[in-house]
């Protein structure tokens, strides 16, 4: 009780901002049966309160700290929990002032409630009679003449009075109040402790103010009080909410806890029935086998009883005959014997002939086959008959892997496992997985295997990072959510792997199947084949009209073994052999059917037919291999559907015609009778364009010096920098490379994607986290597709292509 009482001092070692607010503790602390320190066993002194909210006397904590050898931390007491000791030591530790003014309550009741006379507290010699009542404000037992001039007095007469009696002391605590703090240092003893440095983060009087703190941050005590309770009241408020939601939690743990004992139950039923039926189903098989038995061993009995007595009477006859035989033949006269003439022999011979046909060897075996089919594998099977697991597996432990990573198909494999890390052998659990990219989510099909593995497939809408969700029953599997980056399959296109060196402008490029590449020269108006490696292996053509001469020949395609080149200058689609032989020509200079104005693209289609774009008249022609005009497509119209200077055609996986048109800056898509279908891009006078058969569209910007890639439903999914003056385009389908006829520069490039395909196993070095891949496992198309390498996923350095000096815009036709 003196402890309470003790004026607080302002030291620097107790940091008395805590003793607001451990004053709202009270809800802690149980009254009565929780004033007795734990480790000393008598009402607290200056009771210390720790982190784990238990408090021990001031001396009692500084004798465990000495006890423990340490003075960094201790064991509390009474929860074991590690406490970590302030600088302080037991002096930074802070007060329980609230359980202190507790404990001296709990004082006064006492000594308000013993036996006996109580002496007046404010007498100087107790003469003038007992104590009457107690002053709730002084704290002191009063007589009458006491009590009489505390109603009477100014200052005394709003103090709160108790009786002495039981029923009054009763309401103590809750009328009795703490008595005010005053300062400790010298000359404020009158000083109440009404301000906070927060500064120094201590509880100071008015003087203090004036003196010690003067350049100090002061603030008020009961504001800084009104903060602290606040901020109790705000948590509070959460502790509320969680210990709401802890109820329901054990409420929940407590319920399932009776659904644990309610399914062992049943599995127990169930497991007693299943091995009860199989128990009765082999005892009444061992019971059909063993009269199966008992049968099989009656019947060949009684048959070889039967036989047993058919010989016995055979038997039995022929001794009979026998023995009358060699009577006969010991005491019969000749006369005697002549009478009986052949009888005996005759009967005798037909009892030997009856012998004769009957089996002398047992007419049963002794066999009794017992057939138990497949006993070994019958008992190995019941020994691992059934299974006792979890009823229902757990997400956290189950797993997932990729098996593949590209725009079109993300596939995934999960395998539920239960909460001991095995696995769950049974279908039929809720999987669901999405894919996220900017709120768009795309949601996965999912398809149960029925063994506790499924596979989802999910289809991106576009390509870059998305955040991949799997939840089994609806909580999220080990690993989930994860971000990923979804790609193209041409995302990985850099700079040029290789460069070959034309003589000239090269507007048009081809790759034939044996790997040689055909590009056409303007300067030097003919058509040079390189091999791989970029030599040059020979030319083609001339300059000139004649049948194989050329006039800035333009576009070329190759199909098989024949090639077909845009006659630019000469206004003509040429026909020939990858060897050179001229075979056919089509065409002339006009703008009728039959004629063409400056072509610059040409392909042939799955009907063998050629599409041409005839850019000086501004449409896209169709004709047969004989030359005969099958469709215009007639680009000088008004509308989305027209298009100026078409430079480049191509087909898609569908069979449309996409055009190119540098007058329009942007690509036309129209069906192969001519209907206008959509439009995409919006690039830079395009020229080339070649489409894969997924619906990639790669198409050259010439004056955007670049290769812009689009995906099916023409969204720019990539672009590939560095190039001057881009045309032609081709792209080889076995190995994934793509050619341009880089014609600012003359040189034609070759671009070799790193990963075409399918990523393998990334999952297992990321373990689910945000993905920054720098090898990853690949399966290349085409020549690679049954192979696998472990590449960089780095680009390749930078290769500048300088501009030559002089190069300019050539016209538009």
């Amino acid at each position: 009780m003196s402890g309470y009482t003790t004026p607080l001092v302002c030291s620097p070692l107790m940091p008395v901002q805590n003793l607001f607010f451990l004053g709202e503790l009270h809800f802690f602390i149980m009254f009565s049966a929780q004033l007795t320190c734990r480790l000393c066993s008598k009402p607290y002194r200056e009771p210390r309160i720790l982190p784990c909210l238990h408090s021990f006397c001031g001396q009692c904590l500084h004798t465990e700290i000495e006890r423990s050898g340490t003075e960094q931390n201790i064991e509390c007491p009474t929860c074991q929990r590690s406490i970590t000791i302030p600088e302080g030591g037991v002096n930074a530790i802070p007060q329980n002032l609230h359980l202190g003014f507790e404990v001296e309550v709990a004082g006064y009741m006492s000594k308000i409630g013993s036996d006996g006379e109580k002496s007046c507290d404010a007498c100087i010699d107790g003469s003038t009679g007992p104590a009457v009542v107690f002053c709730c404000t002084c704290h002191h037992l009063l007589c009458k003449l006491c009590h009489d001039y505390h109603k009477h007095s100014k200052i005394f007469h709003h103090h709160q009075m108790v009786g002495l009696d039981k029923d009054s002391i009763k309401l103590l605590p809750s009328i009795m109040k703490p008595t005010k703090h005053i300062c400790s240092l010298p000359h404020h003893e009158k000083e109440e402790l009404k301000f906070f440095c927060e500064t120094c983060q201590l509880l100071i009087c008015r003087d203090c103010t004036l003196v010690l703190h003067k350049d100090h941050r002061i603030a008020d005590m009961c504001n800084i009080a009104k903060v602290h309770r606040d901020a109790m009241r705000e948590a509070l408020v959460c502790a509320q909410e969680v210990t709401s939601k802890l109820t329901t939690a054990i409420d929940a743990n407590g319920k399932m806890a009776e659904q644990v004992y309610t399914s062992r139950g049943n599995a127990t039923l169930i497991i007693t029935q299943a091995f009860d039926q199989l128990h009765q189903t082999i005892e009444e098989r061992k019971n059909t086998l063993l009269s199966e038995m008992e049968a099989i061993s009656l019947s060949k009995t009684t048959a070889l009883t039967l036989q047993k007595e058919q010989l016995m009477k055979m038997q039995d006859e022929i001794g009979r005959y026998t023995e009358m035989t060699s009577h006969i033949l010991q005491t019969h006269t000749d006369h005697e014997m002549a009478a009986l003439r052949d009888l005996l022999p005759t009967e005798l011979k037909a009892i030997l002939k009856k012998v004769e046909n009957v089996s002398l060897t047992p007419n049963q075996s002794s066999d009794i086959h017992v057939s138990l089919l497949h006993i070994d594998s019958l008992i190995k099977q019941l020994s691992i008959f059934g299974h006792v697991m979890d009823s229902s597996p757990s997400p956290s432990q189950s797993t997932w892997s990729s098996e593949s990573v590209v725009k079109e198909r993300y596939c995934v494999k999960v395998v539920s496992m239960t909460s001991k890390g095995e696995r769950y052998p049974y279908g039929g659990l809720q999987v669901r997985a999405e894919l996220s990219h900017d709120g768009a989510v795309v949601p996965g099909e999912v398809e149960d295997h029925g063994d506790g593995t499924y596979t989802i497939t999910l289809t991106p809408q576009i390509a870059g990072p998305h955040q991949l969700l799997i939840t089994m029953d609806g909580q999220h599997v080990q690993n989930s959510p994860c971000d990923l980056d979804v790609g193209t399959k041409y995302n990985t296109l850099c700079n040029p792997e290789q460069v070959i060196k034309c003589s000239g402008q090269s507007h048009g490029i081809a790759i034939h199947d044996i790997g040689d590449i055909y590009v056409s020269c303007w300067d030097d108006h003919c058509i040079h084949v390189f091999d791989q490696a970029g030599q040059q292996k020979r030319t083609i053509g001339s300059p000139g009209s004649g049948d194989g001469q050329f006039s800035l020949p333009w576009g070329l395609f190759i199909k098989g073994d024949v090639m077909y080149v845009a006659d630019f200058g000469n206004d003509r689609i040429q026909k020939l052999t990858t060897g050179g032989q001229f075979l056919q020509k089509f065409g002339q200079r006009g703008s009728v059917q039959g004629q063409f104005q400056y072509p610059t693209s040409v392909i042939v289609d799955q009907r063998d037919r050629l599409i041409v774009a005839d850019s000086g008249n501004h449409r896209v022609v169709i004709l047969d291999q004989a030359g005969t005009w099958q469709l215009t497509i007639n680009g000088n119209v008004p509308g989305s559907h027209g298009f100026q200077y078409p430079y480049g055609v191509a087909l898609d996986p569908q069979g449309n015609i996409h055009v190119a048109a540098r007058g329009s800056n942007t690509i036309k898509v129209f069906t192969t009778e001519g209907t206008y279908v959509r439009s995409y891009g919006d690039v830079k006078k395009p020229s080339g364009i070649v489409i894969d058969e997924e619906g990639y569209s790669l198409v050259t910007e010439y004056l955007g010096d670049c290769l812009s890639i689009f995906d099916s439903q023409g969204h720019k999914v990539h672009t590939v920098g560095n190039l001057i003056g881009p045309d032609g385009v081709m792209l080889d389908p076995k190995s994934g490379s793509v050619y341009v006829a880089n014609t600012g520069a003359n040189t034609a490039i070759i671009l070799e994607p790193h990963v075409i395909g399918i990523l393998e196993d990334y999952m297992n070095q990321t373990h689910g986290k945000s993905l920054n891949i720098q090898n990853i496992t690949v399966r290349m198309p085409g020549k690679r597709m049954n192979s696998t390498a472990r590449i960089p996923l780095a680009a390749t350095p930078s290769l500048p292509l300088k501009h030559p000096s002089g190069f300019e815009d050539e016209s538009e036709g």
